[in-house]
């Protein structure tokens, strides 16, 4: 699930004044900024976006806000230095086209300026690696979650807006698996075939209509028979809570994300344990560390943090140079030593490979899947079924204003599976675990 707090035009909010937790921090700096912007404290504004910018782990929508913050004060170099940093993270914001933003008005005739615009234009051409393999025929379900049940040869996938979990064959045949408990759109899944069991998530999401206004603000994790879809569990999440994502432990514990209040949480027998130390924004769904006491955690608006499960200690992937672009990651799956994101909050969308170091805390490379195609529209989750990616594309999130219903002029179209059959090269295997992928948002512009 894609998380609504943070986007590339900075949406102001108040709310804390003595800031502890990173939320609580992002939160009063947006405060901050709005009152400068309103005061016409353009510098000051300026330095405080800066502020944020360290925050975020200079992600690129961060970069961005610091780029127009430079122009609105007259700084030209720093702005096109900041733009320019955006274009080598391979992203381009068509709000940043001539005419679209007052704060460029003065740079669009440098020809500095124009050489962005060609390289913004280089990083919206399309790329495609992978292949459709099934369209689901109801364009209404709005596919979410995806995972594999290999004893049947086929998918569960979760509907948002039919609120349940279909099942989905090879050959594209769907059937109903299980229903919402609460009747709430239905989010994260994942499947614990040693236990005979299905994880999922409800969720109904602030401001969204397809949950009663009387829940607003409530998830729950959920658990049913994988055989029979009979349901065997429920546990309530805290208020004011979006339970978007999750990813299993090797034991299968489900370890769950939500996506509005920050929180990274564990299930126990009938308990939910937080496991976080307050500095997610937005966790998204994390992928297991091949090693199990550590989960890479994306976050919506920071990057990827590796968590430590007893420590609760994060270090943030470090990059070095070149940096890559890792927000706006809805899932994320580890595999022999890479990281597969699918990005629904980058400009453009896209699904990427990233290959990490030997000490799977540094980030050396990245491979672009899918970018700026007919065919993905808004991705969502995958997983991984032996040497192939599955994942949904074209969910039609891009298709819901902020209350979940229907853009005028725009209709649902059928999701797509896609497939990447991705290539085994000596030194993957070289990491302890290799082979061993973990799959499992809440997301929307008003969601994730």
């Amino acid at each position: 699930m894609r998380s609504y707090l943070f986007n590339a035009v900075i949406v102001f909010a108040v709310l804390f004044q003595s800031p502890e937790s990173v939320p609580q921090q992002f939160e009063q700096l947006r405060q901050e900024a709005n009152a400068q912007r309103k005061s016409g404290d353009l510098h000051g504004r300026l330095q405080t976006v800066l502020k944020m910018e360290k925050l975020l782990n200079e992600a690129p929508d961060a970069i961005e806000a610091a780029a127009l913050a430079y122009a609105e004060v007259g700084d030209k170099e720093h702005a096109l230095a900041a733009l320019n940093r955006f274009a080598n993270l391979g992203q381009a914001d068509d709000e940043l086209m001539p005419g679209k933003s007052k704060a460029l008005a003065n740079l669009e005739k440098l020809p500095e300026y124009k050489l962005l615009l060609n390289r913004f234009a280089e990083n919206k051409t399309p790329v495609s690696h992978a292949e459709t393999v099934i369209t689901l025929e109801d364009p209404n379900i709005l596919a979410e979650d995806i995972d594999y049940d290999a004893q049947s040869k086929s998918f569960l996938l979760t509907s948002v807006l039919e609120k349940k979990i279909i099942r989905v064959t090879m050959d594209g045949e769907a059937t109903d698996f299980a229903q919402s408990p609460s009747h709430w759109p239905m989010l994260a899944i994942k499947i614990d075939a040693n236990h005979n069991l299905v994880w999922a998530t409800e969720v109904a999401m602030e401001g969204f209509s397809a949950a009663p206004k009387s829940d607003w603000g409530r998830s729950a994790v959920v658990c049913f028979d994988l055989k029979t879809g009979t349901l065997r569990q429920r546990i309530e999440a805290p208020g004011k809570s979006a339970f978007g994502d999750m990813v299993l432990t090797g034991q299968g514990s489900p370890i769950v994300s939500d996506g509005e209040g920050g929180g990274v949480y564990r299930v126990g027998a009938d308990r939910l344990e937080r496991i976080d130390a307050g500095e997610f924004i937005s966790p998204q769904t994390s992928a297991m560390h091949p090693d199990g006491r550590q989960v890479f955690v994306p976050d919506y608006a920071r990057g990827i943090g590796l968590l430590d499960l007893a420590s609760r200690k994060i270090v943030w992937l470090d990059q070095s140079v070149p940096k890559f672009a890792i927000n706006g990651i809805d899932g994320l799956y580890f595999d022999r030593g890479f990281l597969i994101a699918t990005q629904n909050g980058t400009s453009p969308e896209r699904v990427a490979r990233f290959q990490l170091d030997a000490t799977m805390t540094q980030i050396v490379s990245e491979e672009i899947i899918e970018r700026a195609t007919p065919t993905l529209g808004d991705p969502t989750h995958g997983v991984l079924v032996g040497d192939s990616f599955y994942y949904i594309a074209n969910s039609g999130w891009n298709n819901l204003d902020d209350a979940g219903n229907v853009k005028a002029g725009a209709k649902l179209t059928s999701a797509r599976i896609m497939r990447y059959r991705h290539p085994v090269t000596g030194g993957e295997t070289d990491f302890p675990g290799a082979g061993m992928g973990t799959k499992s948002r809440v997301s929307g512009s008003f969601r994730h």
